[in-house]
């Protein structure tokens, strides 16, 4: 499973909007939250084409994420402080419902395995859990530095499991 690009897009214009914008939004400073900026610098800024970033910016704005304004001053901002917004609600902005299955999506019955499905609930328990991890990443979070964690392998351990009758002794593997 992987993100469009154009959702993909929506969550590095996001990213670049909040490090224009967001920060004084999110302290509450009367000259940062008035910082505005444009599709045409954010796409300069991001590296995305400008008819995609003017897209993004038309989406992002009615799905409430974004304020535009137009003429002398006007341009893009945050509508809300960086850290109140996730990467579950740029997705869902761009994308629509995050759903692993059509039958994921609430609402959605248009799949003809549906009334002798033994599998739908266990998929909704994975679409949940992929919701709930994107919406545990805020924008705020995506504009500090990045610094990836040591990857530690987890410790196994070797347990020799006695004989049973008419088995032989074997080591199993134990994750700790």
């Amino acid at each position: 499973m992987r993100l469009s690009s154009f959702a993909d897009y929506a969550v590095v214009l996001m990213s670049a909007a909040a490090r224009h914008c967001g920060a004084g939004a999110a302290r509450g400073s009367a000259s940062s939250r008035h910082v505005r900026m444009n599709a045409t610098t954010l796409s300069a800024e991001t590296g995305i084409p400008l008819p995609t970033a003017q897209k993004l910016v038309s989406r992002l704005s009615a799905a409430g994420l974004l304020e535009s304004s137009r003429g002398t001053g006007g341009g893009v901002r945050l509508s809300r402080p960086p850290a109140t917004i996730t990467l579950a609600d740029v997705i869902e902005a761009v994308e629509g419902p995050i759903a692993m299955t059509a039958c994921a999506e609430k609402g959605a019955h248009d799949c003809v395995l549906e009334p002798d499905c033994r599998v739908r609930g266990h998929m909704n328990v994975a679409n949940d859990a992929i919701r709930s991890a994107l919406a545990g990443v805020t924008i705020a979070s995506l504009t500090r530095e990045f610094s990836p964690q040591p990857c530690v392998p987890t410790p196994v351990e070797t347990h020799r499991r006695p004989a049973l009758s008419g088995d032989h002794a074997r080591d199993e593997r134990i994750e700790i």
